[in-house]
């Protein structure tokens, strides 16, 4: 009771005054009927037949069955979710690895989501499978869990499907919509983290409690094993099925960058004694740990972003040695880790390149695998650690601006050297790339840090400051942007030509608060260092104009979500730097976002606006206050979806009506009806959304 009364008493910011309050009632009359004049509004000016063509175009790559369906391996199959002009809702369907290879893969469907979706008179969006291995079954069919979305967005309904029979489980379990996190015990029995009525979600919107259901029983039989404070962010719970090293594991997420461990034994959870900003993983005997801040342990400094590894139950029974089997430097940072049956994969960055190397458990000793091209993004992750026959096959993805997706498979063996993997699938190209080239640049920032940008355009770029220039970026939680190969960005932007034969160059900004470099870049930006992160995007496009690759009349950027916060803070604190920006899904009212949707999960990477100390700095990068009459603003597109239920739609509504009531007649705003955070419940959507974007941008800059 103390504690909530101290809370209680704690002063609060003043709120400033907010005459587009009305608009955060996303599906009322008066807001939706503002949504529709506006989106008629915007399309009236942006219908052409230039656009149509643009969005068929891009369209035919979204649904080109050319492209690569990329599979996941479970017992003898190998699954995939597929979308295309057939399907425009999708289908899950199964494989055996030797049709997969083949010219011609047969397919097992085992859902058709539009089928289910005429069926059930309810517009289904795939959210997802888990599938119940076959051992773990009892010797009964087959089983899987199926999350639906009724309109795209993060809540959705869990469904029992039976894999062999192809149909949902009679009587089987079914968890309603929500924000779910439902895994698999075993045949009989689920743990479930859902909306169990008053008290049972956090501040954030997601679970509070996890329960155990078992076949049969409602769900609000359900008995509760695992419960965190309501304003930490969810609780999960789920079974770790490896052979040998059976057990539950708890995982109390306290913020976005913070959580706690344990090991449930024996009903009672066994806590993994580390700092809550330390990443714990589990496999087999070993522990993991990755910190985000310097972690001593016995005696000795391990640098943020380091991978250390220790015998779990020895460190359990508290001993603290542990052995490093990555350490970061100045070029280097871990992306990410995944285990084989007896080898370790590290997936690197050096510069923003990828590098992979293979661990050897007991020494650790590790070596870089062959086949990771220049200037490329690249991905190795196992096939599936425990299948006896595969479990050190890995995946290899490699994808480049200008260098279609490529999937290799190899083995990683017992020992010796490790191959180069066999080529298994290769996309097909969907632009003509001759003629363009990749180029690294790096800029320097307000305080001088060297910031690292991708350039891609025509390999005779003639520096006159006349090219249509796209800028893009993100710089949030430790998402690191790396190069990937989009064919809709080929045909909307790259090989795009306007009346003088000028083709538009694509820049990728590496800035800070994304993870390109670990924690360290990531941490640079955070709360009260935000600006960091816009000042480093400036830099980037200063350094454009600079050499000559475009002027401000020829740059536009654009982002999504943290990366519509991104280009939002363009709009409003540097706006002399760009001729146009499409702003979607995004961060805009940073006063209210902990009010809105899932936005009180972010107040580990913004700040508490609620705080008075920490609002005068959040308000420094709140571009909807500090938005103003009288300047120089570039014309500016806001995109959003009504069924946003990560972001929600209100704050671009907001921003853009503001805009509008101070007189701005460059501001767009566009709503799709569904699909969520994305915007696009299916493939037509998608191409929609980019082609509006696009074709907003590119006519911005050619008509100033």
């Amino acid at each position: 009771m103390t504690e909530i009364a101290q809370t209680a008493a704690r002063p609060t910011a003043e709120q400033p005054h907010d005459e587009n309050l009305w608009l955060e009632e996303i599906t009322g009359a008066a807001p939706l009927e503002w949504v529709a004049g506006q989106n008629a509004r915007t399309l009236a000016a942006l219908e052409s037949p230039r656009l149509r063509r643009l969005e068929a175009d891009v369209l035919a790559v979204m649904d080109s069955t050319e492209r690569i369906p990329m599979v996941a391996k479970h017992g003898p199959h190998y699954y995939n979710f597929w979308r295309d002009a057939e399907h425009p809702r999708g289908v899950f369907r199964r494989t055996t690895w030797e049709s997969w290879l083949g010219e011609d893969t047969e397919w097992e469907v085992l859902l058709d989501v539009d089928a289910l979706a005429a069926e059930e008179g309810v517009d289904w969006v795939w959210g997802g499978a888990r599938l119940l291995r076959p051992q773990y079954t009892g010797g009964r069919h087959r089983r899987a869990l199926f999350s639906l979305s009724p309109d795209g967005g993060d809540a959705k309904r869990v469904r029992e499907f039976d894999l062999d029979e192809r149909r949902f489980v009679p009587g089987g379990f079914d968890v309603p919509t929500a924000k779910s996190t439902v895994t698999w015990v075993d045949a009989d029995t689920l743990h479930v983290g859902t909306d169990f009525g008053p008290g049972s979600m956090t501040t954030s919107s997601y679970p509070r409690t996890v329960r155990v259901l078992r076949r049969g029983q409602a769900l609000a039989e359900a008995r509760q094993v695992f419960e965190v404070a309501e304003d930490h962010v969810q609780a999960v719970l789920v079974r770790d099925h490896t052979p040998g090293f059976v057990r539950d594991v708890a995982v109390d997420v306290v913020d976005f960058f913070a959580s706690r461990t344990y090991l449930v034994r024996e009903e009672e959870p066994v806590h993994v004694d580390v700092p809550d900003s330390v990443t714990v993983d589990l496999h087999r005997q070993w522990l993991l740990l990755r910190p985000q801040e310097e972690l001593e342990l016995d005696g000795t400094v391990h640098p943020a972003g380091s991978l250390l590894v220790a015998e779990l139950e020895a460190f359990l029974a508290g001993d603290r040695s542990v052995t490093a089997v990555f350490v970061p430097d100045a070029r280097t940072s871990l992306q990410s880790w995944s285990w084989t049956a007896d080898r370790l994969l590290l997936n690197l960055l050096r510069d923003v390149s990828s590098v992979v190397r293979v661990a050897e458990p007991g020494p650790w000793t590790s070596s870089e695998l062959p086949g990771a091209p220049a200037l490329s993004s690249v991905d190795a992750y196992a096939v599936d650690d425990e299948d006896p026959e595969a479990g050190n096959d890995y995946w290899l993805v490699a994808t480049g601006f200008l260098t279609p997706t490529t999937v290799s498979r190899g083995t990683v063996p017992a020992g010796g050297a490790v191959a180069p993997p066999r080529v298994a699938r290769t996309a097909p190209a969907f632009f003509d790339a001759a003629g363009l080239s990749v180029e690294q640049h790096f800029a320097v920032s307000a305080d001088g840090t060297r910031v690292p940008y991708f350039q891609v355009g025509p390999a005779d770029l003639v520096l006159d400051g006349e090219n249509p220039t796209l800028l893009s970026g993100y710089g949030g939680f430790e998402v690191s942007r790396t190069p990937a190969y989009s064919g809709a960005l080929g045909r909307s932007w790259l090989t795009r030509t306007d009346d003088a034969g000028r083709s538009g160059v694509y820049v990728l900004a590496n800035i800070r608060g994304g993870g390109e470099y670990g924690p360290a870049w990531h941490r640079a930006a955070l709360q009260g260092n935000r600006h960091r992160a816009y000042e480093d995007f400036a830099a980037v496009a200063a350094d454009l104009q600079a050499r000559g690759v475009c002027s401000r009349g020829m740059l536009a950027c654009s982002g999504g979500s943290n990366g519509g916060l991104l280009v939002g803070n363009m709009l409003t604190s540097f706006p002399d730097l760009f001729g146009a920006v499409s702003c979607g899904v995004p961060l805009l009212d940073m006063r209210r976002y902990t009010k809105l949707s899932a936005g009180y999960s972010w107040i580990a990477e913004y700040g508490d606006p609620d705080d008075p100390e920490q609002w005068e700095s959040v308000r420094t990068f709140s571009p909807y206050h500090l938005l103003e009459e009288g300047r120089d603003y570039p014309d500016v597109l806001f995109w959003t979806a009504t069924s946003d239920d990560r972001v929600g739609p209100v704050q671009a509504r907001k921003a853009a009506a503001r805009m509008l009531g101070m007189g701005y007649e460059n501001v767009w705003f566009y709503e799709a009806t569904d699909g969520g955070h994305a915007g696009a419940g299916d493939n037509k959507q998608a191409a929609r959304l980019h082609a509006l974007s696009h074709e907003f941008l590119w006519t911005a800059l050619h008509r100033g």
